[in-house]
């Protein structure tokens, strides 16, 4: 069960990190620019801790629930490039959480329950 709370924070930490990544290429996006750019490096480093939890979640949760569920990531960028970015969410955005909070309310009750 503790593998299954995991993928939570998983999900955060991979939202930020595309933030942080499109934070750095937004202004330029020259080969310098993004190598001298702090945002790079700190959403490489979270992408890498997304990973990391990720493996300790596939040794114990079967792929074919943890995917499912970490696409959990969708609903967080949303929510992310909505307060930083000033991205507009429109009904057809949340008719597409309501369908992934509905997929994964499925696979986590009929995966849990086994």
């Amino acid at each position: 069960m503790m593998m299954y709370i995991l993928i939570l924070p998983m999900t955060i930490i991979s939202s930020f990190a595309a933030f942080l990544l499109k934070k750095a290429t937004t202004n330029n996006i020259s080969l310098v620019h993004l190598l001298k750019n702090k945002f790079f490096y700190f959403g490489g480093f979270l992408y890498f801790l997304a990973m990391v939890a990720n493996i300790f979640v596939l040794k114990v949760v079967p792929l074919s629930v943890s995917m499912p569920l970490g696409t959990i990531t969708y609903v967080w960028t949303l929510i992310i490039s909505n307060k930083f970015l000033n991205e507009k969410i429109t009904k057809k955005k949340l008719l597409g959480v309501f369908f992934i909070f509905l997929g994964c309310a499925i696979i986590g009750i009929f995966s849990i329950n086994k």
